[in-house]
């Protein structure tokens, strides 16, 4: 056993990601100590978000599974958010009692439960109907290279822009970027959700051969797919800085727009983030400041 932040983490050599071509396993030890490293700069990125779990108790290898509710066997102390549940489950709670992260501790207590990814909503607790962010996710279609998905997060970022908000670049940690703008909370689900699909069709409209909006996968002709699905009540997209379940744990990761021509979406990962951050200013550290009203 080892202890982190004050937590206590069993079995920290058990291997959670096995390593990618040329890299090192990701144990549990591993993945507590990265969050321990980078947690003043996520925690700004979580704090209030109800999160939905990717977990691997037994580490990826061996399977694993997605997790809303914090349920009976959550880490001692581990903080919640409230959320009400709009589909009745017979002997459910009428609540959600999503996990949540206040403090480096929260993040070492799901690295404990086996945690590997975050997902977290467009929301944060007090504001459930009022989103902060909008979300443009690029998901890559069998015929698009990285240089045009590189294309089409900029022209994502233009359309954006075009409408007074600020955007934001993610990598995915797989395959894709998301282009995010952070919102002021003064519009409701609905309307966050009608521009951002009005944003996506406009990019596609734009290159149809490439692009579509289609959500059946069988009717996209393998086409990139601009995916608007993580803006509604419930819905998640990858946290920043969180590692993905693949091997070598690379991480959905905060990027200024000039390194997008360099940065592959599945380029850094949670070896390559400390050394990152101790060298570079968090790319959304002015998240929040850049606020905006839908226009």
């Amino acid at each position: 056993m080892t202890t982190v932040a004050g937590i206590d983490v069993t079995h920290p050599d058990k291997v959670l990601l096995p390593a990618r071509e040329g890299g090192e396993d990701v144990t549990k030890a591993d993945l507590a100590q990265y969050w321990d490293s980078v947690a003043t700069t996520v925690l700004k990125h979580l704090t209030g978000r109800p999160l939905t779990l990717q977990r691997f108790p037994d580490g990826l290898n061996a399977g694993g599974f997605v997790q809303q509710d914090a349920g009976k066997r959550a880490p001692k102390g581990l903080h919640t958010v409230d959320t009400p549940r709009r589909e009745r489950k017979k002997d459910a709670d009428d609540v959600v009692h999503h996990p949540e992260v206040e403090e480096t501790a929260d993040l070492i207590r799901l690295v404990q439960f086996g945690t590997v990814t975050l997902h977290g909503w467009n929301v944060v607790a007090g504001a459930l109907e009022r989103p902060d962010r909008l979300v443009v996710d690029i998901d890559p279609g069998e015929r698009q290279d990285l240089a045009g998905i590189r294309d089409v997060a900029r022209a994502v970022r233009d359309a954006v822009e075009g409408r007074g908000l600020v955007a934001f670049l993610q990598s995915t940690g797989s395959r894709g970027y998301h282009v995010v703008a952070p919102l002021d909370g003064s519009a409701d689900q609905e309307a966050v959700r009608e521009a951002a699909i009005e944003i996506a069709e406009a990019v596609a409209a734009d290159d149809p051969d490439e692009l579509t909006t289609e959500v059946r996968k069988d009717a996209r002709g393998g086409r990139t797919f601009l995916d608007i699905g993580r803006n509604a009540y419930g819905q998640t997209a990858v946290m920043p800085y969180s590692p993905r379940a693949r091997p070598g744990g690379p991480t959905a990761t905060p990027l200024d727009w000039d390194e997008l021509a360099r940065v592959t979406p599945d380029q850094h990962d949670v070896r390559s983030i400390p050394r990152r951050l101790a060298r570079k200013t968090d790319p959304w550290a002015g998240f929040a400041e850049n606020a905006r009203p839908l226009s």
